[in-house]
């Protein structure tokens, strides 16, 4: 029995397409600047987010903290849902790599009010100096949430009144631009720097990109380096991520469909609750019976691999990706049902 993966979209294998733009790449050293398929990637990226400059890095988690190595000093403060992937899945990098203090505040599926940005903010002498709002669009544990384009901009209006840099964690970008219809430009303009994922919904194996202006991304090159990031000849991965950039964007609509399809067979079963309302993009929440751990067992003996949502003790994820079809979500909900029911 062949498993159906929910894991996570980082889970996708390189389509035969993308291998052979891998195997073909031009490549150079890129710590001297000559990696021509690496510089085509990171202007492209720029270009379509609407900002000036990009460097591309091994992973989204050394991207987002790039960005804070640029913003802050030691002591200073980010502010972010409480929920958000920096404060949660980045090895506490925040105040390990940074001496930076985290302020997390109660978001609604991680998205935050002008008026909590404004309160937060701490000026004083005594308190740890705010100096960066991280954004995350789509929120990972907000189930996959889109921030709505006015509501993003009142609150980072609300940052720059403040003083306030602001940063974008866009892992998942361009799932909230296929689930709007908005470019993915429009969030990240208003940002002073932006971070994307090629290896997730886009299906690439490797890679993300820091975007920002000239100034920004010159000394996140520095800090690259410094978090040991540099590579040499890194065209052949670039290549599967401007592969993706290239021909996978659209496509991210598809997985949509399918993580609606799979919340509402998921909540016709009995003792399993899930709100289809609001699945956005490719992620489903969903309480079952028994607690995380036991559920992923019971759900891996019939050939489902989930992951749990980090939201409550038997809230599973499951995300939709590149490498599930129609026909596995039917066949999904069939082992599923088997599982819950046995």
């Amino acid at each position: 029995m062949r498993p159906i993966d929910f894991r996570s979209d980082t889970v996708t294998k390189p389509t035969p397409a993308m291998r052979r733009a891998m195997a073909e790449a031009d490549v150079g050293d890129d710590i001297y600047g000559e990696d021509p398929t690496a510089r085509r990637l990171e202007e492209r990226i720029a270009e379509k987010l609407g900002l000036q400059a990009a460097l591309f890095v091994p992973s989204g988690t050394q991207a987002n903290q790039i960005a804070i190595g640029l913003h802050c000093r030691l002591g200073d403060e980010i502010l972010a849902d409480a929920n958000s992937h920096i404060f949660h899945y980045e090895s506490g990098g925040v105040s390990g790599l940074w001496g930076v203090q985290p302020g997390g505040l109660p978001g609604e599926r991680g998205l935050l009010t002008p008026e909590q940005v404004t309160a937060a903010v701490r000026t004083d002498f005594i308190s740890p100096r705010s100096r960066l709002l991280s954004l995350e669009n789509t929120h990972n544990r907000g189930g996959g949430k889109v921030w709505p384009l006015e509501r993003f901009r009142a609150v980072v209006e609300a940052g720059r009144k403040a003083g306030l840099a602001i940063h974008l964690d866009g892992a998942r970008l361009f799932n909230a631009a296929a689930a709007t219809g908005t470019p993915a430009s429009a969030w990240a303009s208003l940002t002073d720097t932006t971070a994307v994922c090629f290896s997730k919904g886009l299906g690439a194996p490797v890679g993300s990109a820091i975007v920002g202006s000239k100034e920004h991304i010159a000394e996140a090159r520095r800090l690259r380096k410094r978090l040991g990031g540099a590579m040499r000849q890194v065209g052949i991965i670039a290549a599967g991520a401007l592969h993706a950039l290239e021909h996978h964007v659209e496509r991210l609509a598809e997985d949509h469909v399918h993580a609606r399809r799979l919340a509402a067979g998921l909540a016709e079963m009995p003792g399993v609750k899930v709100d289809a309302s609001q699945v956005e993009t490719n992620m489903v929440f969903a309480d079952f019976p028994l607690p995380v751990q036991e559920m992923q067992a019971k759900l891996a003996a019939h050939g489902v691999l989930c992951g749990s949502s980090g939201m409550g003790p038997r809230s599973v994820r499951l995300v939709t990706h590149l490498d599930v079809s129609s026909s596995d979500i039917e066949e999904a909900l069939v082992r599923i049902r088997r599982a819950v029911s046995g």
